[in-house]
């Protein structure tokens, strides 16, 4: 079962649709659901307070500097997305929020 802060491999539609790790940030109230929400993540780094900078670690499992795509959120079904390879730290996981509190408005 997956968790919020978890990281795991998906595939997107789209222009985002290549195979790529993700971060789950949907909440663990609703864990029930068949649905879950995550951010995407990228290598591509960009220059923006939305896009979170993450280093490779064991925990988190990542193997090269990457963001996380706050202003990319998306809705999978659960059956679409892999078991967890890594987690993110509580750290980085605050500034993720701060960053979805951004994209979404409402800060």
């Amino acid at each position: 079962m997956t968790q919020r802060g978890d990281l795991v491999t998906v595939s997107l539609q789209g222009d985002w649709g290549k195979p790529r790790p993700a971060l789950v940030v949907q909440s663990d109230l609703l864990a029930d659901l068949d649905s879950v929400v995550i951010c995407p993540v990228t290598s591509d780094l960009r220059d923006a307070v939305f896009r979170v900078t993450v280093e490779p670690n064991p925990v988190n499992g990542l193997r090269a500097l990457s963001q996380i795509m706050a202003d990319k959120l998306s809705t999978l079904p659960r059956a679409k997305i892999s078991l967890p390879f890594g987690h993110l730290n509580d750290e980085r996981m605050r500034a993720v929020d701060r960053a979805l509190l951004l994209v979404v408005g409402a800060i």
